[in-house]
């Protein structure tokens, strides 16, 4: 029993070692792979009809259109530079409405997903919760609001193989993450909830209602300040 807790302390102790060294890491280097993107070529490759592709390029947050930063904030989470990663008053929401019977949401924010892309695997157990708690606690205290925004757009899933975006500017507006305007960084931040599903070049009605509810809500938001 004495060697089982001293071997299940150091693993405990290494993954702490290990999780705050790739924090701090991460603070200042590119994130060029995730979980994720290693999830989504695994089951590219056991699809025949998808290839098995990465299309990404990590771009900092000042090569980014300012318009970007606003439109995530508007659609995913009003509270960014607020709150020091959980959404409080978004969870007692989610929690109200799950327990009335309404559709399942979440109070998730930019940095619980930051988070969850960087470090960890799809799925909604306890277990990736808690570590999800965990992670976020550790990026908001050693990252900065813009660095976890420049993270963020930079690791998010925008298409089957696309990743961040600069590529998503590339593949469905043909030109930089720099040159996007309010209108397409709308519709951008509009399909990030289901990004195999939706495609900014071909949106739907629901698309483009969703894409006005968020110019509605950048138009009421401050400046978030960050990008081009």
């Amino acid at each position: 029993m004495k060697k089982l807790i001293r071997f299940l302390g150091k693993i405990i102790l290494w993954f702490f070692m290990l999780s705050i060294g790739f924090t701090v890491l991460y603070r200042f280097v590119p994130v060029y792979i995730t979980p994720l993107m290693v999830i989504r070529m695994v089951e590219q490759s056991m699809d025949e009809k998808r290839a098995v592709k990465v299309d990404k390029k990590w771009t900092p947050i000042g090569e980014i259109s300012r318009h970007m930063p606003q439109a995530v904030v508007a659609s995913e989470d009003q509270k960014f530079l607020e709150h020091y990663g959980f959404d409080m008053d978004a969870i007692h929401e989610a929690l109200d409405e799950n327990q009335s019977g309404k559709r399942i949401r979440g109070g998730s924010t930019i940095s619980n997903q930051t988070a969850k892309n960087v470090f960890l695997w799809p799925g909604r157990n306890y277990v990736r919760k808690g570590l999800e708690a965990y992670f976020t606690l550790l990026i908001e205290l050693i990252w900065s609001k813009e660095r976890i925004m420049e993270v963020y757009l930079n690791v998010i899933e925008v298409g089957d193989g696309i990743y961040g975006v600069e590529a998503a500017a590339q593949k469905f507006y043909k030109k930089p993450a720099s040159k996007l305007s309010r209108q397409e960084a709308a519709m951008i931040a509009g399909i990030l909830p289901s990004p195999l599903r939706w495609n900014p070049a071909k949106p739907t009605a629901y698309n483009y209602k969703r894409q006005s509810w968020i110019l509605r809500n950048m138009n009421n938001l401050n400046p978030v300040g960050f990008g081009k």
